[in-house]
């Protein structure tokens, strides 16, 4: 049984919830591109699929910079500091995207954005992580993905009041009176720079919190460490963790990284299972819904207005999702909550596939997509980051999150990318259909491959996962 600690809550949150900033952050850049799609497409005049792809797609490649970033700095620079240039460059996409004039300098800034979308929300649940006692490091981690949610809803929300704000355009609005109107002018500026705010204080308050205590024992910063782990839960914890973290370093592990050790035969099947993951969770096919929410609603029969609501529906259900993670991620476990969605989906996307091949369209189509949205938000989205922060060495932890990240932009950027494309060669009914193929193999590799997390200490994972 584990020691008793006097723990520090409310230290504890204030740090984790500021850290999480960047994870709200990303979730309002991740998802103000789909709602502001319909206004700003007739603005630039984009009618070819290939431009419809890269102006959703184009903050991905931004993402994948920021982690190939991460992997080359964060475990040499340390998390706070990286964390720190997230915020700063969160605030100058806002402000540029919003004032772009041309569709080159709108993706210019959304690729900056992307970067700093990249580097939050690789480091924030690694931040998160590395300083959370162990018997609440699940429900810790989870606030990242918490206040991710909370970004999506507040973006979607923005969304749509600020197209309510334009009462001239008429709901059956075609592409020419889009881009004559306000909505199509200035409304979808307006929908990116609302960012600018909760940018502003995360960069600012980021200089405030303390850098990760493993990172600082690495670095041979023990004192500051001690003084970190001592508020957090006392001195009894600071020398216990302090102990601990210090027997899975060598002594040339400190204030050192060591890139090799990530050719190793147990890192790279640790680094296996992390890139699956991240893969299954942007191929299980969650983004199409998210990105492309208004062509999945036109085509199931809904106005631009309703079509609108209905995107601030599935906001609301990611959010309300994750309680149900909350109070299970460190009482069930991780890879019992996957299974079980993971099934749930693969049913749900073959009743979404045969809605639209038989099609039934209108309710049938929302009832199935927000119940698909809501067994993701409570498994993949969240737990993706709680996996990967937890099964990797302290000595290159870094680094191999963010090749995890990287793989998660990676395919990201290539389901968002390539989606108008195998739309129009394969239909709705099939695109979906396919992706319940892959949640189907998704459960049966979790099923096989991946181990239970909970309740251990990172670096009781560690040597176990040796």
């Amino acid at each position: 049984m584990a020691p008793n600690y006097p723990y520090n809550q409310t230290y504890i949150w204030l740090i984790s919830m500021t850290a999480a900033l960047g994870g709200f952050l990303f979730g309002y850049d991740w998802v103000v591109i789909g709602g502001a799609k319909p206004f700003y497409e007739p603005f630039f005049n984009i009618t070819s699929v290939a431009d419809q792809g890269w102006g959703t797609s184009s903050a991905l490649v931004g993402c994948m910079v920021g982690a190939i970033l991460c992997i080359l700095l964060s475990d040499k620079l340390g998390r706070k500091r990286l964390l720190i240039f997230s915020g700063f460059l969160f605030s100058l996409s806002a402000i540029g995207t919003a004032l772009a004039d041309t569709f080159w300098w709108f993706n210019c800034y959304r690729i900056l954005g992307g970067i700093a979308m990249g580097i939050a929300l690789n480091l924030s649940p690694l931040y998160i992580s590395e300083l959370a006692p162990p018997e609440k490091r699940g429900r810790l981690v989870t606030i990242n993905q918490f206040l991710v949610m909370i970004g999506v809803l507040l973006a979607q929300i923005a969304n749509w009041q600020i197209s309510l704000l334009d009462t001239a355009l008429a709901e059956d609005a075609d592409f020419t009176a889009i881009a004559a109107s306000w909505s199509g002018q200035e409304g979808w500026r307006w929908m990116f720079g609302a960012e600018v705010v909760p940018a502003l204080l995360f960069f600012i308050l980021m200089f405030f919190v303390p850098e990760s205590t493993r990172w600082l024992i690495k670095n041979k910063q023990q004192e500051r460490a001690v003084e970190v782990l001592t508020k957090i839960g006392g001195k009894e914890y600071a020398k216990d963790s302090l102990n601990e973290t210090l027997s899975t370093l060598k002594e040339e592990d400190l204030g050192a990284v060591n890139f090799r050790e990530l050719l190793q035969r147990n890192v790279l099947k640790l680094l296996g299972i992390g890139i699956f993951l991240a893969f299954l969770q942007q191929w299980s096919g969650i983004n199409v819904v998210i990105y492309y929410a208004a062509d999945i609603f036109t085509a199931a029969g809904f106005t631009l207005k309703q079509m609108m609501l209905n995107i601030v529906v599935i906001g609301g259900v990611m959010v309300a999702s994750i309680f149900v993670t909350f109070a299970t991620v460190d009482r069930y476990g991780r890879k019992s909550i996957l299974l079980v969605c993971l099934a749930a989906m693969t049913l749900l996307y073959a009743g979404l596939g045969y809605s639209f091949y038989a099609d039934l369209g209108g309710t049938s189509v929302v009832v199935l997509v927000l119940l698909n949205v809501m067994f993701y938000s409570i498994s993949l989205a969240p737990l993706l980051w709680v996996l990967l922060s937890e099964i990797f060495p302290n000595r290159i932890r870094g680094a191999a999150i963010s090749i995890g990240a990287l793989a998660h932009w990676v395919g990201n950027f290539t389901l968002t990318y390539s989606f108008p494309a195998i739309k129009e060669n394969l239909g709705w009914a099939n695109n979906f259909w396919l992706y319940g193929v892959i949640c189907a193999v998704g459960f049966m590799v979790i099923w096989w491959i991946l181990p239970e997390t909970k309740g251990k200490t990172l670096e009781e994972l560690e040597k176990d996962l040796a």
